[in-house]
């Protein structure tokens, strides 16, 4: 099939497109006017014009939800690195513990979420967002869940807060109960992961879930009073066909969520697919490049936007993944993240901390280790960690951040 992405190979071409706008003075990247970004991505850099098109589209709503650069702000990210399963395709940190073993990092986490909150206090960092992932933070029991929000509430400085997501991916991990309390610890957006809604599927990339299980969940996120719905699916799924796909994404639009995130489906080193059937994401690209299509043609006609967008290695069709949205309910944790301009604070095992310094347009990372146990063991190196890459550090961003202002 033709590429439609030309000679782009990184991650965050929406970011791109925001510097062939704006400009980038530490890469030569001049501003330009609309028409001659699109010159550049089509002529220059071989995209398709629906690609380049998407590419725009995106970037300006984007401008429209984030209302400016925010640079003394951040997102927070605190990580669950457990699921009731592993994926077919999963290569995130996720692992199957019983509750011995949850609430011994649990407590752990807790103690990192003190220090972290009462720092930011200290060196007046403001928390924009709030992003609870894993794994699958709904794994926690209703008590622990509690514990874990009553936590944030009480050690982070919430006044500026736009927006508070907990992931909710595996429907047969959601109760009325954790709804709840998420609501009443000021959650506005939850994430339920179906990925299909054909059983066979489900069972071949080893959930533990069925299509009824979804339809439950969504009841109970719909009486939970949350806002904001997020529902992810993946386009080339094992044994799928083009109508198996919009089977999936008809359900999904009745059930009226908010987003809608399709995934194309890519091929991660640490996943069992890859084990499988290496080849898997080129002999699969043509179906997939349907299915894609036909996502934007059935989003579209209900009045679902495009609001960010992202690409890996090895992604059948060599396509992308897009979030959309309904009534401006835009995740901004999502678009922040791809466009690297704000710093992420990220918390739990295999997180990675981003502290971004606006004058020089420069990330640095901050790791915490990727094993859960070895987390809990060097608990006090991940804060000396954060102490010294991240807080140290926050004096000299306010600084580039008024340089930047007086210009």
């Amino acid at each position: 099939m033709t590429n439609l992405w030309g000679d782009l190979t990184g991650v965050k071409p929406v970011k791109l497109t925001r510097e062939s706008f704006k400009g980038n003075p530490y890469n030569g990247r001049k501003p330009h006017e609309r028409a001659e970004v699109y010159r550049i991505l089509t002529e220059e850099r071989g995209l398709s014009r629906e690609k380049a098109e998407l590419l725009i589209e995106i970037y300006e709503y984007q401008q429209h939800v984030l209302k400016g650069e925010n640079y003394t702000s951040c997102g927070l990210y605190i990580g669950i690195p457990f699921c009731p399963t592993r994926c077919l395709y999963c290569s995130f940190t996720s692992n199957q513990k019983p509750y011995e073993e949850v609430e011994r990092y649990l407590q752990a986490l807790l103690k990192e979420i003190e220090y972290v909150g009462r720092r930011c206090r200290e060196t007046g960092m403001a928390i924009e967002t709030i992003y609870i992932g894993g794994g699958t933070p709904t794994t926690l029991d209703e008590g622990q869940l509690e514990r874990l929000l009553d936590s944030v509430l009480h050690n982070f400085d919430l006044c500026k807060l736009r927006e508070f997501t907990l992931e909710a991916g595996r429907p047969d991990t959601i109760t009325s109960g954790k709804l709840r309390i998420a609501r009443e610890h000021g959650v506005d957006r939850i994430s339920i992961n179906p990925q299909s809604m054909k059983e066979r599927t489900l069972e071949l990339i080893g959930r533990s879930h069925s299509p009824k299980d979804i339809l439950r969940a969504f009841e109970i996120a719909d009486k939970s009073g949350i806002p904001v719905v997020n529902c992810d699916l993946i386009a080339g799924l094992p044994e799928e066909s083009v109508g198996d796909f919009e089977h999936t994404l008809e359900t999904i639009i009745g059930l009226k969520p908010m987003n809608i995130t399709v995934h194309t489906l890519a091929l991660k080193r640490a996943s069992r697919l890859i084990e499988q059937d290496s080849t898997y994401h080129e002999t699969h690209s043509d179906v997939v490049s349907d299915m894609i299509e036909l996502s934007h043609k059935m989003l579209r006609g209900q009045a679902y936007r495009p609001y960010y967008l992202y690409r890996l290695k090895r992604m059948a069709g060599a396509l992308e993944n897009t979030g959309w949205c309904k009534h401006d309910t835009a995740g901004i944790y999502n678009i922040r993240i791809m466009d690297e301009q704000q710093s992420i604070i990220a918390l739990g095992a295999g997180g990675m901390t981003k502290v971004f310094f606006p004058e020089e347009n420069r990330l640095e990372r901050v790791p915490n280790v990727n094993n859960y146990e070895v987390y809990i063991e060097r608990l006090q190196e991940m804060l000396e960690r954060k102490e010294q890459g991240l807080f140290r550090m926050i004096p000299e961003i306010y600084k580039q951040t008024e340089t930047l202002l007086r210009r």
